[in-house]
């Protein structure tokens, strides 16, 4: 019992040193795991960063880019019928979305909904505005539609409203 008891005596210290050491080597370490993570994520910040910044500013493009008024601008010709004003339209902004898919590794995904389903709606509008006149008729008469129909949504143009996701978006980043 003697020899249990002078046992006792030298191992419940050092069980104390030792949990004490334990602890605070754990936290130790833990703190500077922290701090490293800190640091590999701010130097990986550095660099997605700009490229987060550019995906936003090409997508703000694309918006631009496939809003109706601004294709008209840049596709329609003097001749065009119908048929073919409609047929280049959807062509062009389908394309012009296709050259920016790979903008979406660097943003979230309900944003790249919003810009997807604004494209589609877009596409719908062309769609619907065509489906009503004869196809062999002058694009003028598509034109008219269209801007009637631009002028109907007023504020509820898709387009807008991405843009609107878009800096809400890149407006969290800082």
């Amino acid at each position: 019992m003697l020899f249990f008891l002078e046992i006792l005596k030298f191992t419940i210290p050092a069980l104390i040193v030792f949990f004490t050491a334990y602890f605070l080597l754990k936290m130790l370490l833990d703190e500077r795991q922290r701090i490293d993570r800190m640091i590999l994520k701010q130097d990986a910040q550095k660099i997605t960063l700009p490229l987060r910044l550019q995906a936003y500013e090409r997508l703000t493009l694309l918006c631009d880019r496939v809003s109706i008024s601004n294709s008209l601008l840049r596709i329609r010709m003097p001749g065009m019928t119908v048929a073919e004003l409609r047929g280049t339209l959807m062509l062009a902004i389908s394309q012009e979305f296709e050259h920016n898919t790979s903008q979406q590794l660097f943003v979230s995904e309900t944003l790249w909904q919003i810009i997807r389903l604004a494209k589609e709606q877009t596409l719908m509008l062309i769609a619907r505005c065509a489906e009503d006149l004869d196809p062999q008729a002058d694009a003028d008469a598509l034109v008219q539609k269209l801007l009637v129909a631009l002028d109907e949504q007023g504020g509820m143009n898709p387009l807008i409203t991405a843009l609107v996701a878009i800096r809400t978006e890149a407006g969290q980043l800082f």
